[in-house]
């Protein structure tokens, strides 16, 4: 069953969850157990509910990656996320450590998202493509060790991959995405990409809501979060 130190935020309407990577969002193909089955056992132990628990799904995390998850308890929340996802309603800020020190220490990305979905993966370019789609986001260098490099990155629209397609395409690799042309694979066999933070308006009280995700423990996060507290 879910850890209760892994929940975020929870009411009646939103319970918000911090994923560890290798966790499904969902289910897929492969079957496998899924963050929403802990978080249903979690809601029909807790509060003692009969039959099949509801939860809803408005935003995905890729497998490979952790932070902050949203879930809707209820059909009328779901509604309202779901509207404010795919527009401009949330602020979706993502911590990536990568193998190089970028050019700029702030920038912004701009490119053309084409996705293969036989692969699953996406290519950046520069210039538009048939079927591509636009691709938008503002990076900050935080800080640095030796060999690597902590990246915020501020994400203006959801494509697929986006994040790790649009830093391989100005020569960024973030540690263990070997599908992106990292030189190694993590340990747990994730990447070092993680929903740190997200605000938006609650959908039934209308406040606004900041949820911050801690990242893994590992000790490179761990020394990046020492960094960036200090």
């Amino acid at each position: 069953m879910l850890d209760k130190n892994r929940i975020l935020y929870e009411d009646n309407h939103l319970i918000v969850v911090n994923k560890r990577v290798g966790e499904l969002v969902q289910g897929d193909d492969t079957g496998d157990r899924t963050l929403a089955d802990d978080v249903k056992e979690y809601l029909k132990v807790t509060y003692n509910k009969p039959g099949n628990v509801y939860l809803g799904i408005p935003h995905r995390l890729d497998r490979p990656t952790s932070g902050i998850v949203v879930y809707a308890k209820t059909e009328k929340a779901l509604i309202r996320l779901n509207e404010m996802f795919r527009g401009s309603g949330v602020k979706k800020i993502y911590w990536a450590i990568v193998d190089k020190r970028p050019q700029k220490e702030k920038a912004t990305l701009v490119h053309y998202i084409v996705r293969n979905s036989e692969n699953n993966k996406s290519t950046a370019y520069s210039v538009e493509k048939n079927g591509s789609k636009i691709a938008k986001l503002d990076y900050t260098l935080l800080s640095s060790s030796d060999n690597y490099h902590l990246l915020e990155i501020n994400l203006h629209t959801g494509r697929h991959h986006q994040i790790r397609a649009q830093l391989a395409a100005i020569g960024l690799h973030i540690k263990g995405d070997l599908k992106y042309g990292a030189a190694r694979s993590n340990r747990d066999g994730g990447i070092c990409l993680h929903a740190r933070s997200i605000t938006f308006i609650h959908p039934v009280k209308k406040t606004e809501m900041k949820i911050i995700a801690p990242p893994p423990e590992d000790n490179l996060w761990s020394c990046f979060l020492e960094k960036t507290s200090e």
